[in-house]
């Protein structure tokens, strides 16, 4: 194994942690868990004390043969990749950052993945094992360093996107992947939203390795990653102009100039099957298509006009703007009554007194 390669402090503070949130459990104080505080806007305000992780950072073991890294929860993204890129590794699901502080913790907590997502897999889907800490300070194990692991219920991969409200992620391994031989990005030009779907549904019938495609403005944007005599055949198959590699990390990480609102508009991610054709423009003023049309990014200016149309046609709105929420009552699609029932359960379990970030989610989750 190669020793950790981080430019952030490298040092183990789960015991002082372990000790607030027995503290916390014995008072019934609640807690609001704390990385980078970049995606603090990501659900609903917390009122509690502040459980900072930030100093529980470092690479515990990374194995570049096994494709296998553990790393403590506070640890920077920035950090973490750079140990990865040494090898020519990466973390296949691209987590977003909403700042240069985004830690490790926060990405697998709110669950969120880049554009390569459909192609390549979910933050969950790469998350083989965990140190959680839990309600009673205890610091458990759950999953392991392998893909297949069948000891029980698979709380690790339940803590990815729970947002802290089941417990403090302490240390998380994960499954890395090379990074490919070649790539290339293009864009193609003058082409109407109902004839690049239909594009990229005649496209994913081909065996081409087209793992990212957005679109915004008459403008179809395609990555092509993989070796080299296939990068080349696909782009001569394609055609398009070149686009510069950079802007599926700002799309990812919300830099496109879309991204920027005006006076009174709010940012929703709706999620809705690839094929659905765009929704009215009464209520989305903006769109940009990502994840080859299953995630929009929608402008409004009137957030549950935009939930009940998404609903309408079998998906579901989240709100991303801090604060405004976009006059809904919850960023999130409240949940079916027996949806509900199951998520107060497992809370109640493993959260008995709530003291792990009381309302993120919903109220009383």
């Amino acid at each position: 194994m190669t020793e950790p390669a981080t430019s952030a402090p490298d040092r183990d503070i789960s015991e002082a942690l372990c000790q607030q949130v027995a503290n916390a459990y014995q008072t019934r104080a609640p807690l609001r868990i704390v990385g980078g505080d970049t995606r603090g806007f990501y659900g609903r305000p917390v009122e509690g004390i502040d459980l900072d992780i930030r100093e529980h950072s470092g690479i515990v073991s990374y194995d570049p043969v096994e494709l296998i890294v553990t790393v403590r929860a506070g640890t920077r993204l920035d950090a973490l990749e750079a140990a990865l890129d040494a090898e020519h590794q990466r973390l296949p699901f691209e987590p977003p950052r909403f700042g240069a502080c985004s830690t490790i913790g926060g990405a697998v907590a709110t669950g969120l993945s880049g554009p390569r997502r459909p192609w390549a897999g979910a933050t969950r889907d790469f998350v083989l094992g965990t140190r959680v800490i839990t309600q009673e300070g205890k610091r458990l194990r759950f999953g392991g360093e392998v893909m297949k692991n069948v000891a029980g219920y698979d709380v690790s991969r339940l803590m990815v996107g729970a947002q802290g409200t089941l417990g403090v992620l302490a240390d998380i391994s994960f499954k890395v992947l090379p990074k490919p031989a070649a790539t290339h990005s293009l864009r193609l030009d003058d082409i109407a939203i109902d004839k690049a779907l239909s594009l990229l549904a005649t496209l994913g019938r081909e065996p081409l390795p087209i793992t990212a495609a957005a679109f915004q403005a008459q403008v179809q944007g395609i990555f092509v990653p993989g070796g080299e005599s296939s990068v080349k055949a696909t782009r001569e198959r394609l055609g398009g102009e070149p686009l510069e590699a950079a802007f599926w990390e700002a799309l990812r990480d919300h830099r496109l100039d879309f991204f920027t609102l005006d006076d009174g508009e709010t940012l929703w991610r709706a999620s809705l099957a690839p094929n659905t054709p765009p929704l009215s423009p009464d209520v989305g003023l903006a769109t940009l298509y990502d994840w080859a049309g299953s995630q929009r990014w929608i402008k409004t200016r009137d957030g549950e006009a935009l939930r009940r149309a998404c609903q309408k046609v079998g998906g579901h709105a989240t709100c991303f703007t801090p604060a405004a929420r976009g006059g809904a009552e919850s960023p999130f699609t409240p949940l079916d009554p027996v949806l509900e029932k199951y998520h107060k359960r497992l809370k109640a379990e493993l959260d008995t007194h709530g003291i792990f970030n009381p309302g993120r989610l919903y109220a009383g989750l």
